[in-house]
């Protein structure tokens, strides 16, 4: 990885002593301009046929990966606890939304609303999987240790379970019959929504409170942090986008079934979020994208590709434990007032003036 690093530095200082020579405003309209050129990339280019249905598909499946990849990291890696059944929320959320696409909307004669009204749906979703967290998180945090994983595991065997046995839902047949909603663009306003959401989240007196749980829950009680109140606000925020996440799955693929929310899937998240890095917004975007990509590219080995996803899991505990990018962040994912820049710019231009005229003026 050093080795790696070394090669990019060169491409990485020119960049730097180029968007350093930018003007402020070019600076501060830089990235809202970038999102807004990829989504009327993600609009256009596949209604002119410039992106085929295949890679439009894996890019959907990228973009709903990054979400669950963000959303599990937000536990697993900012608050430092260990939750092993995403795949149970994200079951949750996928459900959810397909009953109300299916069933609710035509008995309200809303089927043709559906296309307007799929925000909503995912946002119904997503709450119902916050819901499901939040009976999780009560039980689940009033003890320390590993108890988290033990109960999220059996939190997902029971999802998978309970879906199998309700054949108004299709039992293990599945469930199909929703419409065509999850779309290029849908996918990547959600992946944005969750980024600047997360970023938000994990810079904020809550955040704050997750890392320092993280690193030592004792002390952090002991500085007025309310340990369970946090644990419990942030496990709730990750099932939400859990859920979200599943009610896209459930309307590109128009078809679900309980087996697709297994502990493979849950697996399958967890590889993700300790390829690309714990801790870190950016280390889950490259989790998410690398792994989808290579599986895609390994699909010729067919069943025998699921073995590489707990393979690497096992190598990278041994020799990488921290992923790609773990306690690391790309620098436009950082506000601006917490980069080392904004730091040492404040140092320049009013600590050290004040600390020298203190000095030179000591009865002051």
């Amino acid at each position: 990885m050093e080795k790696v690093s070394g090669l990019l530095s060169p491409v990485r200082n020119f960049w730097n002593s180029f968007y350093s020579a930018w003007p402020d405003p070019v600076k501060k309209a830089f990235t809202p301009g970038l999102v807004g050129l990829l989504f009327f990339i993600m609009l256009v280019f596949p209604a002119l046929g410039l992106i085929n249905l295949y890679w439009q598909q894996v890019l959907i499946y990228v973009g709903i990966n990054i979400i669950l990849t963000l959303s599990l990291n937000l536990v697993n890696g900012y608050m430092g606890e260990f939750s092993v059944g995403h795949a149970g929320f994200m079951a949750v959320g996928a459900y959810v939304s397909s009953i109300l696409t299916v069933w609710v909307l035509p008995k309200l004669g809303l089927s043709a609303y559906a296309p307007y009204l799929f925000p909503l749906v995912l946002i119904i979703g997503g709450l119902a999987a916050g819901l499901s967290g939040l009976i999780i998180a009560f039980p689940s945090f009033r003890t320390r240790g590993d108890y988290l994983a033990i109960v999220t595991l059996s939190w997902n065997m029971i999802v998978k379970s309970i879906l199998e046995n309700i054949e108004a839902v299709g039992g293990p047949r599945g469930f199909m019959g929703m419409p065509k909603l999850t779309n290029l663009a849908w996918v990547y306003v959600w992946v944005v929504i969750t980024i600047w959401f997360i970023r938000n989240l994990v810079y904020s007196n809550y955040g704050r409170g997750a890392l320092s749980i993280r690193e030592d829950e004792i002390a952090a009680s002991l500085v007025s942090v309310d340990t369970r109140k946090v644990k419990i606000v942030i496990f709730v925020i990750a099932s939400f986008f859990a859920g979200i996440a599943g009610g896209l799955y459930a309307h590109v693929l128009l078809f679900i079934n309980p087996r697709a929310f297994s502990i493979l899937k849950s697996t399958d998240i967890l590889v993700m979020v300790y390829l690309g890095g714990i801790g870190s917004i950016g280390g889950s975007i490259l989790g998410a994208t690398i792994y989808t990509v290579l599986l895609e590219l390994l699909r010729p080995l067919q069943v025998w590709r699921w073995v590489i996803g707990p393979l690497l899991l096992v190598l990278l505990m041994i020799f990488r434990p921290r992923g790609i990018m773990g306690m690391r962040e790309w620098g436009f994912l950082v506000p601006p007032e917490e980069r080392p820049e904004t730091w040492r710019k404040e140092r320049e231009t009013i600590i050290l003036p004040r600390l020298a005229s203190t000095r030179a003026n000591p009865e002051r």
